[in-house]
C-alpha cells in the first residue's frame, strides 16, 4: 500500500497536471478536499485516480512494477513536501 502521512499537498495542487481538471475547484485545491480537517470529504467514495493502489492495479500494473510505480508517488510526496517548506523559508 502506499504510505500516505496524509499531508493533504496532493489535493491542494491539482493544477499541477490535466487530469484533475474535473476536481481542481479553480485554485488548485479539490472540490471534495476538507481544508478544515485537512481530510478528503469523500474518502471512501472518492474518485479511482484518488486511490492510488486501486488506479495501479485497472491502470498500470502491465506497464510498471508496483515497487516502481510506488517509489514515484512517494518521490512526488516528498517533492511536494520539499517545496513547502523550501516556499516557507523564503
Amino acid at each position: 500500500m502506499f504510505p500516505c502521512n496524509k499531508c493533504g499537498l496532493c489535493c491542494r495542487h491539482l493544477d499541477k497536471s490535466p487530469v484533475y481538471d474535473d476536481l481542481n475547484r479553480g485554485d488548485g485545491v479539490c472540490v471534495h478536499f476538507d481544508m478544515q480537517r485537512n481530510l478528503c470529504g469523500i474518502y471512501d467514495a472518492r474518485p479511482l485516480i484518488c486511490r492510488v493502489d486501486a488506479f495501479y492495479e485497472q491502470h498500470l500494473s502491465a506497464f510498471m512494477s508496483r515497487e516502481d510505480y510506488i517509489a514515484a508517488n512517494v518521490e512526488s510526496c516528498r517533492t511536494m513536501q520539499s517545496q513547502l517548506i523550501l516556499s516557507v523559508k523564503s
